[in-house]
This record gives C-alpha cells, sequence and structure tokens, in this order.
C-alpha cells in the first residue's frame, strides 16, 4: 500500500538551514555554499523517508525562505519595486528581507492559515513582467530519481496561491489565472517523465472560498491533468474538511484526492459515497501538526474501514499535512521524562508511523509494536499526572463576574490622571534584542558553569542598560526588555505545572526564526510568581511608568503542542486562571500597566466563517478571565500580530483591554480599514515600522503611517511603537529606529 508523508522540516536536526542562513546573509558564506547545505539536508530528509519504509519521497517540500516565496520566483511575480537586472539569490532574499540599500520594504508577512508558520504574501498589480525560474523542485525530482528513491514533487495549488495574495492598484487577480495555469502546465509536463505521481497543494478548499474559484476550479485542474498525462495527479487538501467544496475536488479530474482525516474526520462518508471510481483515495490519519503519538488502534479501525468501502488498491496512508509544523526527531530528546517521552512521535518518528500503518493494512504482522502503542495510549490516559482536581475545581466554579472590568473604559481613561503622558505616548512590544552575551550567558546558566547568583546579577545588570537606553530614546512607557526570557510561552511554560520540554523540538516560524514550542501534557496552575521581581526591579530603576510584560492564554495555547484529549477551549481557561493570578501579584506589587499578548488570537481561527464565533466567543472569554481581576487604575495593553480586524474587530472591542498594539506597518496601515468601518472605543497603538527585516524606516515613513492613523483614530487614543517584540534585531538598527519612532511621535505631537 502506498505510504507518504506531505512535507519533512526544512531546518535541520540541528537547525542547520537556520546557521547557514544567517552566514549567507553576514557574508560568511557563499550562495554555491548554501545551495551545497540545502542539497545536503534534501537528500537526509529523503533517506529519513526511505528509511522509514515510505513509498515515495516528498521533493518540493524545502526551501531557503519560505514555499509561498519560490512559487512567486517561479511564475515571475516580482513586485515592481524590486525589478531590475539582479542576481536572483539577492532578489530572493530582498523580497523576504528588504533592501537596505534601496530602502526597499519586504513583502508583507502573514500567517500560513491557522498555524504559527509565517508565509510572505505575494502581491498582484500587473501580470507577469519577467520570466520565472526553472522551479527548483524539477532538478529535485531528478536527483530524487537518480539516487534511487520515488520522488513525488508537490507544488503550491495556483488557487490558493491566488487566495492567499494581495491586490493593487484595482487589479483584478483573477487575471493572472490562465497566465499562472499555462505555466504550472509547463512545469508539470517537465516533471510527469520523472515520477509517477504530482502533487498540487490546496489547502484553500477546507476554508471559504471565493466565489470566483468556483468557476474555474474544475477546468484549471483539468488543464494540469491534461499536462500531466498518464502521471498521477495528486489534489492535497488539508487543515479541515472540504465541506461544501467537496463537488469540486471531486470533479476536479485528479487521479488521487487526500484528506486531512485528523481535523476533518467527519467528513469521510461522504467522500467514500460520492468518490469517483478512477480516483484513490490518500488518508491523511497521522497527525502532522501535533507531537502526541498516533493511535494505531483507532487509525487502523478507520483505515479498514475506508478499505470495505472503495477496495485496498484505491487506498493510500499519510501524514494530514505537512511535518513542517513539528520538531524533527525524538531521539534525542534523552532529558524528557520517560513517561512522557513515549506518548511522542515527532516528524522523523511520525514517518514512521505513517509507513507502520500501510504495511499492517497490507498485512504484514505488526503485533508487537500493536501491543506497544497500545500500552503507550493506556499508560497516559491512566496517568495521575495528567489531572489536577485543583484545577478542574476552580475552572467549574467560574461565574461571570470574573470576566468583566468594575467599570466600562469610558470611566477607566481617568487612568491618563495618573499617568500624565503627553499625546502620542511611545512605548515598544515588549522585548528588546537577544544579543549573543545574552544566548551565551544563558546557556552557560543551564549548563551549571555558573551559579544562579551570578547570572541574576548578569540580567540585572541587561535590565539596568535597557532601562537607560529607554530613557535616552525618551520613551513614554518603558519595559524591562525580556533578557531572562528564552521564548515567549516557553519561558512560562516553564514555570508552570502541567508542560513539559524538549531539548531540541525546534519549528520554523519563518526564514531562519524557529521556536521551540512547549508540550502541554496535563492539567495548568501556577505554583508561583512567574514575572513579578523582574518587572519590579525594572520599575525601581526609573520614575517612568513601567509595564509588566506576559504572555495571553490564547497564544501560549496556539503556540504550543496542546493535549488532544480535552477541549482546546478547557485548556485555555486553565491557562487564563493561571495568567489572571500574575496579574493580579503584579498589580499588588505595584504594576500599574501591564501588557498581556494576544499575538495569535487570528491565528487560532478556525478557516471557516461559520465556525468562528464559537472560537472567538471562548478566546476572548479567556482574555477577559486574565485581565478581568484588576482595579480600574490599571491599564491592561494586548498586542495583537497579523489580524484581519475586518472580519473580528468587534471581537477586538469585547476583549476590552484598554489599549491595543496592532502589526500594521509592514502592511502599509491596511489594517486600519477595519477602525474606520468599526468605531473602536478604545486605545490603538498601530505598529509604525516592521521589525521583521533589518532595514531601518526613516523617520519620515513614520510620519506618513502616523498621519494615515490620525486619520481614523482620534489623537487621544493613539499609540506609537513598533509592530512587533525587537528580540530578533540586533542594537544598532534597533536604537536608530526607535529615535526615528520618538522623532516621528515628537513631530506630529507638537503639531497637534
Amino acid at each position: 500500500m502506498k505510504s507518504r508523508i506531505l512535507g519533512f522540516p526544512r531546518i535541520g536536526a540541528a537547525r542547520e538551514l537556520k546557521q547557514a542562513l544567517e552566514r549567507y546573509w553576514q557574508g560568511q558564506l557563499t550562495p554555491a555554499g548554501l545551495r551545497t547545505i540545502g542539497r545536503e539536508l534534501k537528500q537526509r530528509h529523503w533517506q529519513i523517508q526511505h528509511a522509514a519504509g515510505l513509498t515515495t519521497v516528498v521533493v518540493g517540500d524545502f526551501s531557503f525562505y519560505d514555499h509561498v516565496l519560490d512559487t512567486i520566483m517561479m511564475l515571475g511575480l516580482i513586485p515592481p519595486r524590486f525589478a531590475g537586472d539582479k542576481d536572483r539569490d539577492e532578489l530572493y532574499f530582498q523580497m523576504a528581507r528588504g533592501d537596505t540599500t534601496r530602502n526597499l520594504p519586504a513583502l508583507e508577512m502573514t500567517k500560513w492559515f491557522d498555524t504559527n508558520y509565517h508565509y510572505l504574501v505575494p502581491e498582484f498589480s500587473a501580470l507577469p513582467r519577467e520570466r520565472g525560474l526553472v522551479p527548483e523542485v524539477l532538478v529535485d525530482t531528478k536527483l530524487a530519481r537518480s539516487a534511487g528513491f520515488d520522488p513525488e514533487p508537490v507544488l503550491l495549488g495556483p488557487i490558493t496561491f491566488l487566495c492567499l495574495g494581495k491586490e493593487y492598484g484595482g487589479f483584478d487577480r483573477w487575471r493572472l489565472l490562465p497566465v499562472i495555469t499555462e505555466i504550472y502546465s509547463t512545469v508539470i509536463a517537465a516533471l510527469a517523465p520523472h515520477c509517477a505521481a504530482i502533487r498540487i497543494d490546496e489547502p484553500i478548499l477546507c476554508g471559504d472560498i471565493p466565489n470566483a474559484v468556483g468557476a474555474t476550479f474544475i477546468p484549471t485542474f483539468r488543464q494540469l491533468k491534461a499536462a500531466a498525462g498518464s502521471c498521477d495527479l495528486l489534489l492535497a487538501s488539508y487543515f479541515g474538511g472540504l465541506g461544501e467544496n467537496l463537488d469540486l475536488a471531486l470533479q476536479s479530474g485528479c487521479d488521487i484526492l487526500h484528506l486531512d482525516l485528523v481535523r476533518g474526520r467527519d467528513q469521510v462518508a461522504a467522500v467514500v459515497e460520492r468518490l469517483p471510481e478512477r480516483m484513490k483515495l490518500s488518508a491523511g490519519v497521522v497527525d502532522g501538526r501535533n507531537v502526541w503519538r498516533n493511535d494505531y488502534r483507532d487509525s487502523l479501525m478507520l483505515l479498514r474501514e475506508l478499505e470495505q468501502k472503495i477496495g485496498r488498491e484505491r487506498l493510500q496512508v499519510a501524514s494530514s499535512c505537512s511535518l513542517l509544523h513539528v520538531p524533527v526527531d525524538l531521539t534525542g530528546e534523552s532529558a524528557l521524562d520517560p513517561g512522557i517521552r513515549r506518548w511522542l512521535a515527532f516528524a522523523v518518528q511520525k514517518c514512521r508511523e505513517t509507513a507502520f500503518l500501510a504495511e499492517t493494512m497490507a498485512g504484514t504482522d505488526n503485533a508487537a509494536e500493536l501491543a506497544d502503542n497500545a500500552a503507550a495510549g493506556e499508560f497516559r490516559r491512566s496517568d495521575v499526572r495528567t489531572v489536577n482536581p485543583a484545577v478542574r475545581h476552580r475552572c467549574a466554579a467560574l461565574d461571570g463576574d470574573m470576566l468583566r472590568r468594575r467599570h466600562p473604559y469610558s470611566e477607566r481613561k481617568l487612568q491618563q490622571q495618573w499617568l500624565r503622558l503627553p499625546l502620542l505616548p511611545t512605548t515598544t512590544i515588549g522585548s528588546f534584542p537577544q544579543t549573543p552575551e545574552i544566548r551565551a550567558t544563558r546557556r552557560k546558566f543551564r549548563q551549571g558553569t555558573i551559579t544562579s547568583a551570578a547570572y541574576e546579577d548578569f540580567l540585572r545588570q541587561e535590565i539596568r542598560k535597557i532601562v537607560k537606553i529607554q530613557e535616552e530614546l525618551g520613551l513614554d512607557v518603558l519595559v524591562h526588555g525580556e533578557p531572562e526570557r528564552n521564548d515567549m510561552v516557553e519561558y512560562f511554560g516553564e514555570q508552570l505545572d502541567g508542560f513539559a520540554f524538549s531539548a531540541a523540538g525546534w519549528v520554523q516560524s519563518y526564514g531562519s526564526r524557529c521556536v521551540k514550542p512547549p508540550i502541554i501534557y496535563g492539567d495548568i496552575s501556577r505554583p508561583r510568581p512567574m514575572t513579578v521581581d523582574w518587572i519590579t526591579f525594572a520599575a525601581r530603576q526609573t520614575d517612568r511608568p513601567m509595564k509588566g510584560m506576559l504572555t495571553g492564554p490564547v497564544t501560549m495555547l496556539c503556540w504550543s503542542f496542546v493535549r488532544n484529549d480535552l477541549p482546546r477551549a478547557t485548556v485555555c481557561r486553565q491557562l487564563a486562571l493561571a495568567i489572571r493570578d500574575e496579574v493580579t501579584d503584579l498589580e499588588q506589587a505595584g504594576i500599574r500597566i501591564i501588557q498581556i499578548d494576544e499575538a495569535a488570537l487570528r491565528e487560532g481561527m478556525p478557516l471557516r466563517y461559520c465556525d468562528r464565533e464559537q472560537y472567538l466567543h471562548w478566546a476572548v472569554e479567556c482574555f477577559r478571565l486574565a485581565t478581568s481581576g484588576v482595579a480600574d487604575t490599571t491599564q491592561i495593553h494586548s498586542h495583537m500580530c497579523y489580524s484581519e480586524f475586518n472580519t473580528i474587530i468587534r471581537w477586538i472591542a469585547a476583549m476590552d483591554a484598554d489599549v491595543i498594539s496592532i502589526e500594521a506597518g509592514r502592511s502599509d496601515m491596511a489594517l486600519l480599514q477595519a477602525f474606520r468601518d468599526f468605531d473602536y472605543p478604545n486605545e490603538i497603538g498601530p505598529g509604525i515600522y516592521d521589525i521583521h527585516s533589518p532595514r531601518v524606516p526613516t523617520a519620515e515613513e513614520m510620519v506618513f503611517l502616523l498621519r494615515k492613523a490620525l486619520a481614523v483614530v482620534p489623537k487621544e487614543r493613539l499609540w506609537v511603537n513598533p509592530d512587533c517584540g525587537l528580540k530578533t534585531r540586533g542594537w544598532p538598527e534597533t536604537l536608530l529606529s526607535l529615535r526615528h519612532m520618538v522623532a516621528a511621535a515628537l513631530r506630529l505631537r507638537d503639531e497637534l
């Protein structure tokens, strides 16, 4: 029986891609050297898949930055500002990171569906101006074939690609479809002689698609199938069920349909009832989004049901989606509790799980592995560490008063009487650069080569320095800079009960940026205060207001690997209670501005509009549970990234934060349209420069963006801040950018 995964993590088990990219950007590695490392990683990943017993290896899933950017390059859809005769490697990374020499901003970046992976947003303003590149997937398919593997190349589908971009200048994106379909057809025809199947990913089918797609989807795919000839064309959907888009998939003319049967299991009956006789089914039963070991008994029950309905010869076994979203390998995680480690599977192990299920379905005797899997599942279900009766009792006793501030914002805005802030107050989102020295000192402390006292003394020195820098810059509301924090979720998870941590469980967020999500395995509680000492120490170093910085419950949920034996809403409420306790302790310690970041609020939304109200109801409820225990005089801030405010603005208002800061600089304030259409009642800080790029914007650019904001937000309610935290940036660019930001605020403040 054929078996596949839909993608393997790009970064390498030791984050080799991250290290190579950063060396390349620093001029320490040539383009040829970078490509060599990329080729070695690809070949290693193919070998892992082959050794696991998978019948095919996926090709085309690797990218040096982002697979959507790779598609932009393949199609020649280069934004006009980057046009010109230049090296293609240089062009590629300029679109990803901006051009500091010519002061050109990078492509906008946003979340890949409801994941924590960020993609670069295509810009549609005209038909392709440049000839596209020969895609790397063609080179890699030939390379994999010559190495003895059975390659299955993947392309991001044309419909999803067009849906994920943005239109400019009144251009209609669907004018591009015939042009890019021809390019896709050419690429598919070139791939077909070298493989048995070509996969086209159309995850947009699991969401709400534009009306224009309905009339174009089937003819587009029939044209692509014609280009494939006798080679199978595999249409892949994932991140949910097909719903009302099922007919589009079934009538596409493709030979194989892939379904996500982890998130979309309820679609099985409808699909098998109507699956065309010539169409095969790729069953995505191994979870590509979470780290829990597959329940073989449950998966085999589903696969046997499918086999009975459609026949073994039409059934294939797969991961639900790409394994890009999980860490590479569990093997080296010796520090993890052995009991918890037994419940887990990372990408390497998920390759084996997928192959194992196919082998078992094909008749291989795997009784020993089946018994071990069943025993591990039973051990997890009965382990007392997963249940805390006190936490469950507290959640059950929640009442409506715990979800409301004592008075509405219209009365709470008297906070200004003690804050005494000027018009357009300036602040940052929280973190300051995590320098090599900070990381090295933290590593020494974890390894035991310096004492706790020495480490804490180092952190106090860093905080003093960061506070002084902010005072010299002229910022109005300060932060402590977070030098003690490894990550905005992991740091808190390490101090909460119910969390476990990997040593090398890195996952790509974007480009060279990797995160190491904690694992929520049990009920969550806060044994002791987590941030009070550091933030009160920072507050003592200045007479300016100091913000306490916390991560919100929804973001902690979305950026962790969450237990799959409880509803996500239940886990989120447990997190909210833990954060509520920390907020209360900060207030009692004298911290009267507290920021609770909900960067992932938009990310956690279901893909279909009809499912969003239920999610937003409990997500906003959890934020209010975390923040509503304070006095009216305490100012609550929140920060959100990459949020489509047009669709959720009333829910943002329902959060009832005194001040929200939002990503807006990279999108040129496009997100403010939501605040033009909706009378948002509280205070807003739209970001005025992009922190994901090393480019330093000028003060004039920031003034321009602030003027845009002032056209929508009353001056009395407008704050000035960057798009996001500054953790990943270097000090020289950070200082210059913040000087420009303060200068822009002062210029407009004088005018107003």
